[in-house]
């Protein structure tokens, strides 16, 4: 619980966290980030950590006239952290493939499998770019396609060009709107609709699923 509540207390005063964390860490700052976007994309285990959430605020933080990093620097380094994470998720279902899920790991739920499976089916391979914008999909979309979904040079693409495309448009949002006088007042409620956001797309999908499961009965 006490996780949980240390967790839910970075996502929602994410900004506050990151002042903090550039100011005792400073150029550091873009390795902690770096590895946070890694494990968010890279471990099946770790689809928890914010990722839309996280970009936005730190492009609001590189605006402040104070802050010492480069929003080029920042991008470029976490464009590779979301293409490294993918490439090492793929790899890591090629190699354990859907033994993984067999229920005797608490986190790798079956059912983020299934939700998985079932965005593959509807948008094909170009999943690995819309997951990129999908909490929880965005972190099982590049095992699912490393257990045989897709082969590994279509999947180098779409790698890519998902990691720009996620990376750059909430860290250049953050970068120009984060700092307006509304944005900074009402920071954490910007948060929870970043959230809010996010997560309606894999909602949606579920109760369209039960809807279709009730119709068939």
């Amino acid at each position: 619980m006490e996780f949980i509540y240390v967790l839910t207390d970075f996502v929602l005063h994410i900004d506050k966290h990151l002042v903090m964390i550039v100011s005792n860490y400073k150029t550091w700052t873009y390795l902690i980030l770096f590895l946070i976007i890694f494990a968010e994309t890279g471990l099946v285990v770790t689809p928890f950590l914010p990722g839309d959430s996280l970009l936005f605020a730190t492009g609001a933080i590189v605006s402040l006239p104070e802050s010492e990093l480069n929003i080029f620097m920042m991008g470029g380094l976490l464009i590779a952290a979301a293409v490294l994470g993918d490439l090492v998720n793929y790899h890591a279902g090629k190699y354990a493939g859907p033994k993984a899920f067999s229920g005797k790991y608490r986190l790798l739920k079956k059912e983020y499998l299934e939700r998985t499976q079932r965005f593959y089916f509807k948008y094909g391979g170009k999943t690995i770019i819309y997951a990129r914008f999908v909490p929880i999909i965005r972190t099982f979309a590049p095992f699912v396609a490393g257990i045989g979904t897709m082969r590994y040079g279509k999947f180098a693409s779409y790698n890519v060009i998902g990691a720009v495309a996620w990376v750059s448009s909430f860290l250049l949002i953050g970068y120009f709107f984060g700092g307006l006088p509304v944005i900074k007042e009402n920071f954490t409620l910007v948060i929870f609709a970043i959230i809010f956001v996010s997560i309606l797309p894999p909602v949606m999908e579920g109760v369209r699923s039960k809807r279709k499961m009730i119709n068939l009965r």
